[in-house]
């Protein structure tokens, strides 16, 4: 076994790996950029190395460095954690010329498995189903696009290199693809360094479901059942789970033994994931979505409990189809770990040593149901639009955590991993995602409660996240049944997006009652100094003015003589009865009850509760005093990035919705759209700069 490791990664992955190989002895380097001087990885390491800018191409994609930096202090090998390097083959491969062990598969499998037209013909080659699609290499525009009339729309473009759903673009009409087409391209060469992309039919009411697979240089091979990944955003991942709802003994060995004989066609060794898109059988009295049709059979009678679709039996899963082999560990390997009681990790250190694989088969069981819920710091209500901040508050949910010297992957019912502590800033740098809340129940119905009550004892305050989303996909009536596929958000979009769980009452009255105990806080022996509103005649009376989802509003607090408290807010009064405990304040107010915790943020009070979370802005009108909001025509950047490309020029007459410019944050590209018709009359910047969240891109008369 190595003696010393080091983990060419960041954040919760790094941090991860780390624990897992000081339990089993194993001396740890970190690696940092400028941005991560004070990250949490680098200090839950034994050593760490700088080793360049913030910018990942500067740093964690110098495998150069980083081969030096485990040279310099004594490595024997690198674990590549998931993303940046970890299935690059030529670093695989520099790391084997200098002596390194690669803690992954050889050079030869990542590159047959990481250009994902090369992996389909081997594939095809193997016997395994592939999506009709064109993966050839002649890639002109033109016979691109002619592919994609033959396969039929709709069709989705993905980067040939690509994964983490970057690179990838679903058209519905011929005549959108040429500008799919080029921004898939722009966004594969940033993220990648190769354009190349394949075409293939888009599935409709597809499920993603993935299968682990293991093997060792000896030639074993097992698989450790699936994942179920269906539930995403932008190609991305939002909730996984484990083992698929609806999934068959039968299928399920079907699948698995599918994904060893890829594994086997490539002699792969270590983790890796072979990804499948999964027709299903909707039931028969099903209506379709996608069609509209309905089909034959008796109607069942149901309710949807959130709204939305509605409710119907879990469909089950169909034919399979390989979509790509992911030549690493996972972002939601944790749900595998859950179900299983193996620690991946732990088997990617013995295997890349030269051990054989730890069990067999046959000795492999599922235990429960695993559901993990990825917390990233993103406007769910503005396109999931990248957030960037500083942590001031960060609470998380009882839970074990893997860097307890007692963690264990078997037992555990709450599990967070993560790579940030409370004060620390997510920068625009890298991916957005916060933490992963893992969560593991007997059943699939006791993991979700357990996850909704986790979700609801998560505080994050300083930027926007999408904590308070997940527990609206987790409620909706598609996920609660099980009704799974890649379009699950957008169809439950209805009861997902711009959702608002207390109302403008209960926020006020949770926000007065939290001014008013911070008062009481600073009240002193002097009588004088007491903030009771008392005085000799007539009753005291307080105005709060507020902003509550961009709309002014007031309250008004009367102090009674009996030291009661009476609050109006819209057309609603009544006393307002508040007290603080252990589990956080209590309020009552016009027949509600509300137990809550809120945090100051500048203006801002963020109210959490267990019916949801929400956020009142309370104005100090002086403090406001002589401030003008009467400004139009300017254009500013959403969030910190670069400018990718305008696509208007001075004198250009535009109409609302039409795209101004395109800027990349966070591995993404986010268009920018002019807000009313209008004439261009200046450009601030141009394509390559970098700008800051709230700089001046352009002006428009309008």
């Amino acid at each position: 076994m190595f003696k010393k490791i080091l983990i060419a990664n960041r954040g919760e992955i790094a941090c991860r790996v780390a624990v897992t190989a000081r339990r089993m002895a194993i001396k740890t380097v970190a690696v940092y950029s400028d941005a991560d001087a004070n990250a949490k990885h680098v200090s839950v390491c034994d050593e760490a190395v700088h080793i360049g800018g913030s910018a990942p191409k500067d740093s964690y994609l110098r495998w150069e460095k980083i081969i030096a930096a485990a040279h310099a202090t004594g490595a024997q090998a690198i674990h590549p954690g998931y993303g940046f390097l970890s299935e690059n083959e030529e670093f695989a491969q520099a790391c084997a010329d200098a002596g390194l062990v690669f803690i992954g598969p050889p050079a030869s499998a990542i590159k047959a498995m990481g250009l994902k037209a090369e992996s389909k013909r081997l594939m095809e080659k193997a016997g395994v189903p592939l999506v009709p699609g064109y993966h050839g290499s002649d890639q002109s525009p033109a016979l691109l696009k002619q592919e994609a009339d033959r396969i039929g729309y709709p069709v989705l473009i993905k980067a040939s290199a690509g994964g983490g759903g970057k690179g990838m673009r679903a058209v519905e009409k011929t005549e959108d693809f040429d500008a799919a087409l080029a921004s898939c391209k722009r966004e594969a060469i940033t993220s990648f360094g190769d354009d190349a992309v394949l075409v293939e039919k888009y599935a409709q009411r597809p499920r993603h479901i993935e299968i682990q697979v293991f093997g060792d240089s000896l030639g074993n091979y097992v698989y450790l059942f699936e994942r179920d990944c269906s539930v995403q955003r932008r190609h991305q991942k939002v909730l996984e789970e484990a083992p698929a709802p609806g999934m068959t003994e039968a299928m399920r060995q079907q699948m698995g033994e599918a994904a060893v004989a890829a594994a086997r066609a490539v002699n792969y060794v270590g983790a890796g994931t072979v990804e499948f898109i999964v027709e299903q059988h909707l039931p028969e009295d099903a209506t379709s979505e996608v069609t509209g049709e309905r089909r034959a059979g008796p109607p069942q009678a149901s309710s949807a409990p959130s709204g939305g679709s509605v409710v119907r039996e879990a469909t089950s899963v169909g034919a399979f189809y390989f979509m790509e082999m992911n030549t690493r560990l996972q972002v939601e390997h944790p749900v595998t770990e859950a179900i299983t009681g193996v620690d991946l990790v732990e088997w990617q250190l013995r295997v890349a040593s030269g051990e054989p694989l730890p069990l067999r088969q046959e000795q492999l069981r599922i235990d429960g149901h695993a559901i993990e819920a990825r917390i990233c710091a993103e406007n769910p209500d503005n396109d999931f639009l990248p957030a960037t901040g500083t942590l001031q508050v960060y609470q998380k949910p009882a839970c074990s955590n893997f860097e307890r010297a007692n963690f264990s992957t078997t037992g555990v019912a709450v599990r967070v991993d993560d790579g940030v502590r409370e004060g620390d800033t997510i920068s625009p740098f890298y991916d957005s995602m916060v933490a992963k809340l893992i969560v593991h129940g007997q059943t699939r119905e006791e993991a979700l409660v357990r996850l909704d009550d986790a979700l609801a004892q998560t505080r994050i305050v300083g930027l926007n996240t999408n904590v308070q989303f997940l527990r609206y996909v987790a409620r909706s009536s598609s996920f609660a049944q099980a009704n799974l596929d890649t379009a699950l958000i957008q169809r439950e979009g209805a009861v997902l997006f711009k959702q608002e769980p207390l109302g403008l009452a209960m926020a006020a009255a949770a926000a007065i009652a939290q001014a008013l105990l911070s008062e009481k806080a600073t009240e002193g022996a002097d009588p004088f100094s007491l903030r009771d509103g008392w005085q000799s005649h007539g009753v005291t009376r307080r105005r709060f003015e507020f902003e509550f989802h961009g709309e002014p509003a007031h309250a008004e607090l009367t102090y009674l003589h009996d030291g009661a408290l009476r609050l109006e807010v819209g057309k609603l009064s009544g006393p307002l009865v508040f007290s603080s405990g252990e589990q956080g304040m209590a309020i009552e107010f016009a027949g509600q009850r509300l137990t809550a915790a809120v945090y100051r943020q500048g203006e801002g009070d963020h109210v959490f509760s267990a019916r949801g979370a929400t956020q009142i802005t309370a104005i100090d009108l002086l403090a406001h005093a002589g401030e003008s909001h009467a400004e139009t025509g300017r254009l500013t950047a959403p969030m910190p990035g670069k400018l990718v490309s305008f696509a208007v020029k001075v004198g250009d007459r535009v109409q609302k919705g039409q795209t101004l410019a395109v800027m990349e944050a966070m591995k993404m590209e986010h268009t920018i759209a002019a807000p009313a018709d209008g004439v261009v009359q200046e450009v601030l910047y141009a394509p390559g700069d970098q700008v800051t969240e709230g700089s001046e891109l352009l002006k428009i008369s309008v």
